[in-house]
């Protein structure tokens, strides 16, 4: 089937685009599918909610929350990405899996057509962190892959120390009352 148009051109394909939050970690800015984040919090609203727990060989990660009966796992973005250690003021709670990242701003939202595979020089960790590539307003931003953030043997971990730190945590708020 054809389309006619008034001017002579060719009609053009609908380019997909998808909608992504632009944050930042320590001056670098990343870049997330919108529908991947079920909420964006400032850590001060989570300061009474927030269970420390101990996990010595997982160091990104020191707390967890429990938001509507769910128990997200509170990963430190610097720690994950290797930057240097910030102040983070929001907390990015995930949609489909168990997590929340910590970051230090929200730049805005935006709507790329293009996520490009990542280069062969990513043959690390990387790989599993980023989706891909885009490009937008003359800058390069890495695509997070929300499933990157913990492994599921770090989540088995996780959950085996925030059963602990939950019980402690309960314990000593019934003994407060």
């Amino acid at each position: 089937m054809k389309f006619a148009t008034t001017d002579g051109a060719k009609p053009r394909r609908a380019q997909h685009s998808e909608a992504v939050i632009l944050f930042c970690i320590a001056n670098q800015t990343f870049a997330i599918a919108a529908d991947a984040v079920q909420e964006i919090r400032s850590t001060d609203s989570l300061g009474g909610t927030a269970i420390e727990i101990e996990q010595a060989d997982l160091p990104k990660v020191r707390h967890l929350i429990e938001r509507a009966r769910r128990t997200y796992y509170v990963v430190s973005g610097c720690a994950h990405f290797g930057l240097r250690v910030t102040r983070p003021t929001l907390v990015l709670i995930l949609r489909q899996i168990r997590a929340a990242v910590l970051v230090d701003s929200i730049e805005r939202m935006a709507d790329v057509s293009k996520i490009h595979a990542l280069p062969r020089a990513f043959e690390g960790e990387e790989r599993k962190w980023y989706r891909g590539l885009t490009y937008l307003e003359d800058r390069v931003i890495p695509v997070i892959h929300p499933g990157g953030f913990l492994t599921a043997e770090e989540f088995a971990r996780l959950d085996e120390a925030g059963a602990v730190s939950s019980v402690v945590h309960h314990m000593a708020g019934a003994e407060q009352a």
